[in-house]
């Protein structure tokens, strides 16, 4: 028999559950209208993904409650839909008269509904609960192993949520032997490099594995540090991935699969499916998917634009020095905001180049958005002459102690800078973006109230070779991105002659070091193995553990790779730990 199956990759947003509500219905009602027997939502819908410390409030857990009666009365008739909501088991916090916040989260699940014509027809509560990295779901969830099979306009679908499918034995195969031919998997798996691979060999694996269907339906959008993908997928029974949502936009995907009716014993009935009198599936143009870079890119763009929009910033401002990573903050900027929200500000110093200037105001150009210029020489001259010997300042100066110049006042040029951006922001409103990489912020080459500075930082995450690579890919079509800008060396230009190996090793060294310290959590033993310098991993590693302090002060940023700084890596400041 034929069953029509939508997969319905929404922008959930964390603790707007009345918008969830809208995101639903409407989404529900164009399902219903194109005649689907079922619509399967994401993990935690109602509330949005992670919604965190939000569960510790009692008002907030029962506005999830009541949003799901109000699904199931104003939900169309004639389709299910399987929505993703907190549930709070036998404690249910409306009738209780104080609330009790560890009495709470030993009741509360992570849950997901199955509604049809008005009723609540049955509830799925997840069995594995992730505890590692970005997720933290035992600290607020109960796991619950009962599975949830129901029979859906005569087909049994069995309901699982998210990490559910992460294991060889578990609530997939509980779903199968309790009768399923079609799995449905509510998601809220965040993007990082390569997943898309993982995500597929699980999928491909349940669906054979149990002779199933197999929907995988996954949110999409950026929330704080993560960005959610969205990459739906529907697995046919021998593996073979026959349909797939887009990545990184909102989207609804529509099949017609064909399934043998079949009615196990013990699995309720519900009336569901809008019978066989439907429209034609529509028809849906092939997905090319992104290279690895793209991916990147666009992972970037969304996660920007949602945390500024979402945040209430229309406008951005950013410090574009002429350099790789202003240079490529500002483009996503644009891409992610338009041109128009987007105000660029050089800030040249007696040591900034010539050629970096125009590189700044070349990009500025290309882009289209507004472009200030505003020294820094005056300020810096006259917090010179306030600081007389206190900092040795200005390489023309004589000190009278003998001292050069050094980190004190090459950090009092990257503040007066941060100063610069807070006061346009302060003045007028827009969100300053701040334009560090993932292997500064690592070694600690970032000042505090300087260049980081400011209210989200887009290339947190990404190492600086990948930073080249963007720009690169971002300049596939027509240079927009300064080629001369690419190809220089690497500098800050806080002194005269500067790059950045005068005290650091190569990029392709350090990213190579940061990713196995940070993300792979190798010691200095299995590090030198990789084929680099014993002193030189030392000196890295003492670096990086030396900046973690600096890192808890940073603007949030997107995550990428598989282990990003932040909620993603918590290793404490105040450590003897060397490895």
């Amino acid at each position: 028999m034929e069953f029509r199956l939508v997969l319905a990759q929404v922008p959930a947003r964390v603790g707007d559950v009345d918008g969830n509500v809208t995101l639903v219905l409407d989404a529900w009602r164009q399902a219903a209208d194109l005649g689907a027997d079922v619509v399967v939502f994401t993990e935690l819908t109602v509330t949005g993904y992670p919604p965190e410390d939000l569960l510790l409030k009692r008002e907030f857990v029962d506005a999830n409650l009541r949003a799901v009666d109000r699904l199931a009365a104003e939900g169309p008739s004639g389709t299910a839909a399987i929505v993703g909501y907190v549930g709070a088991g036998e404690g249910d916090t409306t009738d209780r008269d104080h609330w009790d916040v560890a009495l709470a989260t030993r009741n509360l699940t992570n849950s997901a509904a199955v509604i049809a014509d008005g009723q609540i027809v049955a509830t799925y509560d997840k069995l594995r609960l992730p505890n590692y990295g970005v997720f933290d779901e035992a600290r607020y969830f109960t796991p619950r192993n009962e599975p949830c099979v129901v029979s859906i306009a005569g087909v049994p679908v069995g309901v699982t949520v998210c990490e559910d499918l992460w294991s060889e034995q578990g609530p997939v195969q509980a779903s199968v032997t309790a009768g399923a031919r079609v799995i449905a998997n509510l998601n809220a798996s965040p993007y990082h490099r390569g997943k898309r691979a993982d995500r597929e060999r699980w999928v491909r694996h349940h669906a054979t594995q149990g002779g199933v269907w197999l929907a995988y339906c996954n949110v999409v959008g950026g929330q704080d540090e993560v960005v959610f993908d969205g990459d739906s997928m529907l697995a046919g029974p021998d593996g073979t991935i026959v349909a797939r949502g887009a990545q990184f936009a909102d989207d609804l995907i529509v099949h017609d699969l064909e399934v043998e009716p079949y009615d196990p014993p013990g699995v309720p009935a519900i009336i569901g499916g809008a019978g066989r009198d439907r429209p034609p599936c529509p028809d849906r143009a092939s997905l090319e998917l992104l290279d690895p870079v793209g991916e990147v890119w666009t992972a970037l763009v969304r996660a920007t634009r949602d945390y500024c929009h979402r945040n209430g910033f229309e406008d951005a401002v950013i410090g574009l020095s002429g350099g790789i990573d202003s240079a490529v903050v500002a483009t996503i900027a644009v891409d992610a905001l338009g041109a128009d929200h987007v105000t660029t500000v050089a800030m040249p110093s007696p040591y900034s180049s010539k050629h970096s200037v125009a590189d700044a105001d070349s990009l500025a150009a290309k882009l289209g958005c507004p472009h200030l210029h505003l020294p820094i020489g005056g300020p810096l001259a006259a917090a010179g002459e306030v600081l007389q010997d206190q900092v040795a300042t200005g390489f023309e100066r004589d000190h009278h102690d003998g001292r050069a110049p050094g980190v004190a006042y090459e950090n009092l040029q990257s503040r007066l800078r941060g100063l610069y951006l807070m006061a346009l922001s302060n003045e007028h409103g827009p969100i300053v973006l701040t334009t560090g990489n993932k292997s500064e912020y690592a070694v600690g080459y970032a000042t505090l109230y300087g260049d980081m500075a400011g209210g989200f930082a887009p290339l947190k995450d990404v190492p600086k070779l990948l930073v080249y690579d963007l720009a690169r890919w971002r300049n596939r079509d027509g240079e927009v991105i300064p080629t001369s800008t690419i190809d220089k060396p690497p500098s800050a230009e806080l002194r005269p002659g500067q790059v950045d190996q005068d005290s650091l090793p190569s990029y392709e060294v350090l990213d190579d070091i940061v990713q196995a310290y940070v993300e792979l959590d190798l010691g200095i033993e299995a590090i030198v193995a990789r084929g680099h310098d014993r002193d030189e991993v030392r000196r890295m590693l003492q670096l990086i553990d030396r900046a973690e302090y600096k890192r808890r002060q940073a603007a949030p940023g997107p995550k990428i790779t598989e282990r990003a700084f932040g909620r993603d890596r918590r290793v404490p400041i105040t450590n003897g730990w060397r490895g």
